[in-house]
């Protein structure tokens, strides 16, 4: 998308997010979302959108969403350099109602910059620093055992550090994590293997499509999570294709159900724009 498509495209979207507050009103509130928890967004499929960030910040909360998890600039790079002065970023979210409590961080700088890394989450109001996968430098989506054990043992040494910062570790589950090791899944290996008190869980719903099922491990596992990334997938068409929440195979009342079992206190949509508005849409429709 060039500059000039990419301006016309936000003027367009500011306008029509303007509007729809407007006719929103008083209707958007707490006790209308589930759990009574604010909606979020995670800003990775938007983030194409980040260059103007107080105008991404105001058509976001212009749609109702309230919490954005971020992705640490240090650790992913030039697309989220407009999140890099964190003073700056708190203000423009304060601005249009907006905070940031999780973010997500890669593995190279939770090793090597992790210092730098919580000083950039603490001024923003961070309490949740997650990593997509334990897979880099640890037997990428085929570990062995031991590799499990070394990504899991290191794991927990970075959650110390974080927790000393006041901030709590997490954990999301992408492809080494749904492998499979000595006919076991590397996702329930490593609820034994990581601290419970240093390490939270953060569950992306796109893993039904390997089997994962949402209320099934916050049913397994209570109280060792606090997050959600939420996608809804079409488990009865050809190649299962994203759709808006409450439209795809996810029972989200079962969902949200479960998750006050899992101890989830904060969720995200992770979906492009087209999905997203109509997926918040539908959150605030759902009761649970």
């Amino acid at each position: 998308m060039n500059a000039m498509s990419r301006r016309q495209f936000m003027e367009k979207a500011i306008v029509g997010c303007s509007v729809a507050g407007v006719l929103a009103g008083g209707a958007m509130n707490l006790e209308a979302n589930p759990l009574r928890l604010p909606i979020g967004s995670q800003v990775w499929p938007l983030r194409s959108m980040l260059k103007d960030f107080p105008a991404f910040a105001q058509m976001m909360a212009g749609i109702g969403v309230t919490r954005l998890e971020l992705c640490s600039p240090i650790g992913y790079g030039a697309e989220f350099s407009s999140l890099a002065n964190a003073k700056e970023v708190r203000k423009i979210l304060g601005d249009h109602g907006l905070k940031s409590e999780s973010s997500h961080f890669s593995m190279s700088e939770l090793r090597h910059t992790q210092d730098k890394s919580i000083e950039w989450a603490k001024e923003i109001g961070i309490k949740q620093m997650i990593t997509a996968s334990l897979g880099d430098g640890n037997g990428g989506n085929h570990p062995t055992l031991d590799q499990v054990k070394k990504a899991a043992d290191e794991y927990n040494q970075i959650a110390a550090v974080a927790a000393k910062a006041g901030i709590h570790q997490g954990l999301h589950n992408e492809g080494f994590e749904i492998s499979m090791v000595d006919g076991k899944r590397t996702y329930d290996l490593l609820f034994d293997l990581l601290d419970p008190k240093l390490v939270k869980f953060q569950f992306q719903m796109s893993t039904i499509t390997a089997g994962l099922v949402a209320a099934d491990y916050f049913e397994r596992y209570p109280g060792r999570f606090y997050s959600m990334h939420l996608q809804d997938i079409d488990m009865n068409r050809e190649g299962h294709p994203e759709v808006p929440l409450g439209q795809g195979s996810i029972d989200w009342v079962k969902t949200f159900t479960a998750a006050k079992i899992g101890g989830v206190k904060n969720y995200f949509v992770e979906q492009n724009w087209d999905l997203a508005q109509k997926s918040v849409a539908y959150l605030k429709t759902l009761k649970v």
